[in-house]
């Protein structure tokens, strides 16, 4: 992996950069109509506009499909627009979605909110249901199964395992959110998940420097065994030259040509160049930060442990931990940089320790090379009722404390002087 981290995605020929090179045009010239025609009824591979792809991102995007282990993967304009795009790929009007309950603000609101508008109905379950409970939000006109790899920002643990039996057993794929834990430290492929996304603005970018997404496919899932659930793979795509993305690309192909032919076509949130550019550059270092960033969050999460002004810490790294043991077997090597903790005497005490941090910024932000601080209840998540928040594991004390890499001893003292207000 570490490898893969540097080296994967792109190869220079002779006297070629030795940098991926940021291809910054929005069109691409050819000889003859003919020569473009083929691209367009998808009997070629190439460019013609940069809405649909790029060279740039292409290489990126293949660094994270071996990252992974996956078969072929897109970038998108954001994490959002990458969980947006890998439902909407299989999940139309009329149809219904099963999700972890404890996923992302952002994500939750895309899901209950806006999507449901579309025609969408998404049943949310908790992650620690029985399997019984989990079989049971099922429907006829289910589609696809959503979870995240470890929950922002209630560190919730996914059991990978449990919730792709229950998504094969009637019929849909597994997809997880692997942002927080990225492919250096779990690769939800190996436990049966289907497709994978990533906000690559967290820690694959790493430097808050570029806002993207990624969806990756397994090349697994076969839609054609369940044509009848998936008509828009399984049957002639009549605004696409009737092309039947599932016998023309296969397994490995079908998910991310769709997705690319179809929805970028339709909505254009396409990754910029010079952003992939910038996401390719953080993802160099990724196995190097991440190291440290678990370091940093298990040293942190041990001192809030044991401080008197802190009621409770959740870190799956942590023994002790409720997800300990989920943490031990997805993530052996470490799980992410994040800590939420709760501050004693609730939501007035979390804002006054949210004041009188010097070294962490209060940033609508996470999983960066600098620490960074949210009060969720009161930011990402204001939008939920307290009942939808408990849902979310979201309490009105939580404090999600995101460890950068620097020093371990700075980041307590940090903590340690604010705490010292409350």
């Amino acid at each position: 992996m570490n490898t893969k981290c540097v080296q994967s995605g792109y190869t220079p020929g002779n006297g070629e950069p030795r940098q991926i090179p940021i291809v910054q045009s929005t069109t691409f010239k050819y000889a003859t109509s003919e020569d473009m025609g083929k691209l367009f009824d998808l009997e070629a591979s190439g460019y013609f506009y940069t809405r649909l792809q790029n060279p740039t991102n292409d290489y990126v995007a293949a660094k994270l499909a071996d990252m992974e282990g996956g078969t072929a993967a897109m970038l998108t304009s954001s994490g959002q627009a990458a969980n947006f795009f890998a439902i909407f790929n299989i999940a139309n009007c009329g149809d219904h979605v099963v999700s972890a309950s404890t996923v992302y603000g952002g994500t939750y609101n895309l899901f209950a909110v806006t999507m449901k508008k579309m025609g969408i109905d998404f049943t949310f379950v908790d992650p620690d249901c029985s399997e019984e409970e989990l079989n049971a939000a099922f429907r006829p006109n289910t589609k696809a199964v959503f979870g995240e790899t470890i929950a922002n920002p209630a560190l919730t643990v996914l059991d990978i395992e449990k919730f792709a039996k229950a998504a094969h057993a009637h019929g849909v794929p597994l997809i997880v959110d692997n942002t927080f834990a990225t492919p250096v430290n779990c690769r939800p492929f190996e436990w049966g998940c289907d497709i994978v996304t990533h906000s690559t603005t967290k820690y694959l970018d790493g430097h808050g420097a570029a806002v993207g997404g990624a969806i990756i496919d397994s090349g697994k899932f076969d839609w054609m065994k369940y044509a009848d659930k998936f008509p828009g793979l399984c049957t002639p795509d009549d605004s696409y030259h009737g092309v039947t993305y599932a016998e023309k690309f296969g397994l490995a192909g079908a998910f991310i040509t769709k997705a690319t032919a179809q929805l970028m076509r339709d909505f254009g949130s396409i990754q910029s160049p010079q952003n992939a550019f910038l996401l390719n550059l953080g993802i160099e270092s990724l196995h190097v930060r991440m190291q440290r960033h678990c370091e940093n969050g298990l040293a942190v999460a041990k001192f809030l442990k044991e401080h008197p002004k802190v009621t409770w810490v959740t870190y799956p790294s942590l023994e002790g931990d409720k997800y300990y043991e989920l943490a031990q077997k997805y993530l052996p090597n470490g799980s992410c940089g994040v800590v939420s903790f709760g501050v004693k005497g609730g939501r007035k005490a979390a804002e006054t320790f949210m004041k009188g941090l010097k070294l962490a910024a209060i940033e609508t932000h996470v999983a960066d090379a600098r620490t960074c601080c949210l009060h969720p209840a009161s930011a990402t998540h204001r939008q939920m009722n307290d009942r939808e928040l408990a849902a979310a594991g979201i309490s009105p004390d939580l404090v999600r404390f995101s460890c950068g890499i620097e020093d371990a001893a700075d980041l307590i003292a940090d903590i340690e002087q604010a705490l010292a207000n409350v």
